[in-house]
């Protein structure tokens, strides 16, 4: 707690961020951008020579901003000053969508530094996302976001690698700032669930493989498995409009719905994989 909280100057904690961007969050992102990205690509002062920031550049341009790529500078700190200025112009879903761009690039540039960087000053600062999987999340806890990163890493057991790339889809449709799918990000993720069970049992749906689980050897609390249960059937439900055609009157899924299932679906596939490492190796 610093001198001006103690003394009652400045609150104890800031509001959660969720659509807004405050400057110390702005600043603090640019800092890990300046730093653990920026920093690292070599420039040039003149144009004798194609600088490897001269080629981010060009992909930046390209692909981010879409605009000619011959309007760049041969100067690559003149390109950088525009890049500085862009950010600090930028709307607070721009920076989120300026740090997804950079954090995704299939190039050169190892950006792990960057994210667990961006990570720690987005949870400092009250931000209501984090970067999981390269993708900046409405996500606003260490606990949730472990989770879910557990769940995406346990493709590792190449037996459920189809549990993956659910929770992955279930991810994008959550995390969509312009267009979020909510509904089908229920859907993905439930989805994610069926694929692990019917992948451990040879089954063909979710609730035969439920029906065998002692038989192939998987041990599951009776009430665990009425929760699996329940879960499919929420998805099932015509109210709900998850896995059915939309009626006349459904419940229409919000962000705090997929959210919930997302990391209830995440926590499942973690909790399998643990009790069942035999099953699956």
């Amino acid at each position: 707690m610093s001198f001006s909280q103690r003394i009652g100057k400045k609150p104890l904690t800031k509001s959660l961020q969720i659509d807004n961007i405050d400057i110390d969050l702005k600043n603090g992102l640019w800092n890990d951008i300046n730093l653990f990205f920026l920093n690292n690509i070599s420039k040039e002062n003149n144009s004798y020579r194609q600088s490897s920031f001269y080629e981010f550049a060009q992909l930046l341009w390209k692909r981010f901003f879409k605009i000619p790529v011959d309007t760049i500078s041969t100067n690559d700190y003149s390109t950088e000053s525009l890049i500085r200025e862009y950010y600090f112009s930028a709307e607070w879903n721009e920076i989120y969508d300026f740090l997804e761009f950079l954090v995704g690039l299939d190039y050169d540039y190892d950006t792990e530094e960057l994210i667990i960087n961006a990570n720690h000053t987005l949870e400092i600062e009250f931000s209501a996302y984090r970067i999981i999987n390269k993708l900046v999340c409405p996500i606003s806890n260490t606990i949730e976001i472990e989770e879910i990163e557990q769940a995406l890493n346990n493709n590792s057991f190449t037996a459920i690698s189809g549990v993956n790339i659910h929770l992955t889809n279930a991810l994008q449709k959550l995390s969509d700032r312009k267009n979020p799918d909510y509904r089908n990000s229920i859907k993905e993720s439930i989805s994610a669930i069926e694929t692990a069970f019917r992948t451990l049992t040879g089954e063909s749906t979710l609730g035969k493989a439920l029906n065998v689980l002692d038989s192939k050897g998987i041990k599951l609390d009776e009430q665990l498995k009425s929760g699996y249960e329940k879960i499919y059937a929420f998805t099932n439900n015509k109210q709900s409009g998850i896995r059915h055609a939309i009626v006349d009157e459904h419940n229409e899924p919000e962000f705090s719905d997929a959210k919930y299932i997302l990391l209830l679906c995440s926590a499942m596939v973690n909790y399998l994989v643990e009790k069942n490492k035999n099953q699956i190796q």
